[in-house]
């Protein structure tokens, strides 16, 4: 192969512009590294870096602005024999930058090509986290209003192992882009280069001043010592491999029938620190001892130790393909908070649906049957309000019943936590 560059889709940049010189050099080096065009693969995102893929007759990705790296991490870790080079400019990263810090702590065994032109050149000209405070550019004043990035400086505090600069109109742009592709791990190489369609026409930029910037910025010559580690994907495999030992996922039987099962709809209203997830994987699981299929989808809580406010749970002899509650049969009305949360539903309710709601707590008017329990009545403590109401729902043989119930708290806790939580729900079965 004298050439991985596509005859039929020829390199089309403005005249001048370095990505054209980039496109020759990467041919260059991928000719000189021997890499196998079947196990290679150029990804890309957008702007005129995203082109690279359409020139080489290799694999190609083509993605979302600022996605690239995480592209191509998926592939270099659902196939480690790829060869995999990553092009984006600096709009690209400055869109993705959490993906090049992820992909410079990880040191899986990538090439990224930045090829900075200092602005969002295919787009009109605008300011990129590169562009100089003293540039003009189709952005008005803002990039006068922060400082540019230095790409190395970040990729090398990030942990990339491998880190260059160097002109893209240089005579030695090949022999870098090979340095980087040799390298077992994350390698990063900047290319400086002209965007002659927007960003010369005001700023005066060339290959010269391109090569005097570089002797004033920090020298980035390819190897970082301190940052030198196993390949990420090599040290994962390792260490998969040494583990043996596994949880074993919880797996409910089936023990029980319900004759003529219906789909069930249970809305749990009620606030943090009630446990109302653990109520809902109650009901999941005696629901599955059943044999019927469930889902629950809980509101997103506030922080770690306060919890969620709305547990949806589903039971259902067919399939189930959304989470989300619609018509509820049941509703667990145990605090203001999960009530005013979903307080648009009650208007809605079917005359056949149940409403268990503590005593305190108001409601809208509703159609549905409302049963009232006053739990500090039964001397049940706030954080076990949704668990005792399922013990309601079972001595009423709504949901599941009594041996269910049992059955899914067993599973739920361990043995000393199963005595307590069948103490909690006898109360109300035997109310």
């Amino acid at each position: 192969m004298t050439s991985f560059l596509n005859e039929n889709r020829p390199p089309v940049f403005c005249p001048g512009c370095t990505h054209q010189n980039i496109t020759k050099g990467l041919d260059r080096a991928l000719l000189q590294i021997g890499f196998a065009a079947d196990k290679t693969v150029i990804v890309s995102d957008i702007g005129c870096s995203g082109l690279f893929d359409t020139f080489f007759n290799v694999h190609a990705f083509h993605g979302l602005h600022g996605r690239a790296l995480t592209y191509a991490s998926g592939l270099k870790l659902a196939n480690p024999g790829l060869n995999i080079i990553v092009t984006m400019g600096d709009g690209g990263l400055g869109i993705g930058g959490a993906h090049l810090l992820a992909s410079c702590r990880r040191n899986l065994d990538l090439t990224l090509l930045i090829l900075n032109n200092f602005n969002f050149g295919m787009t009109g000209g605008q300011y990129s986290v590169t562009t100089p405070g003293d540039a003009v550019v189709g952005s008005g004043f803002l990039n006068q209003a922060e400082i540019p990035i230095d790409i190395c400086a970040i990729a090398e505090s990030a942990g990339a192992s491998w880190v260059g600069r160097c002109s893209g109109n240089g005579a030695d742009l090949s022999d870098q882009i090979l340095a980087a592709m040799q390298h077992k791990g994350f390698s990063v190489l900047e290319t400086l280069g002209l965007c002659t369609g927007r960003y010369t026409k005001k700023n005066k930029l060339t290959t010269k001043i391109l090569e005097q910037m570089l002797t004033e910025l920090p020298a980035r010559n390819g190897l970082v010592e301190k940052n030198v580690r196993p390949e990420y994907g090599d040290l994962y495999r390792k260490l998969a491999a040494e583990k043996t030992s596994f949880p074993k996922p919880l797996s409910i039987a089936q023990k029980f029938i319900l004759e003529n099962a219906e789909p069930q709809e249970v809305l749990i209203l009620g606030s943090a620190g009630m446990r109302i997830v653990t109520a809902g994987d109650i009901v999941c699981f005696a629901g599955m001892s059943a044999g019927m299929n469930v889902s629950m989808k809980n509101d997103y809580n506030i922080t770690v130790l306060r919890g969620q406010s709305v547990s949806e749970i589903l039971i259902s002899p067919n399939k189930i393909g959304y989470a989300g509650v619609k018509n509820p049969s049941v509703v667990l009305a145990l605090s203001d908070e999960g009530v005013h949360r979903r307080i648009g539903i009650f208007k809605d309710l079917a005359a056949s649906a149940l409403v268990v709601k503590e005593k305190n707590v108001g409601i809208p008017e509703t159609r549905a049957e409302v049963y009232e329990v006053d739990f500090k009545e039964y001397k049940v403590s706030k954080p076990d309000w949704a668990l005792a109401s399922l013990g309601v729902l079972a001595a009423r043989g709504q949901l599941f019943t009594r041996p269910m119930l049992e059955g899914a708290i067993k599973a739920r806790f361990n043995e000393k936590r199963s005595l307590k939580a069948l103490e909690i729900v006898g109360k109300m079965i035997r109310a």
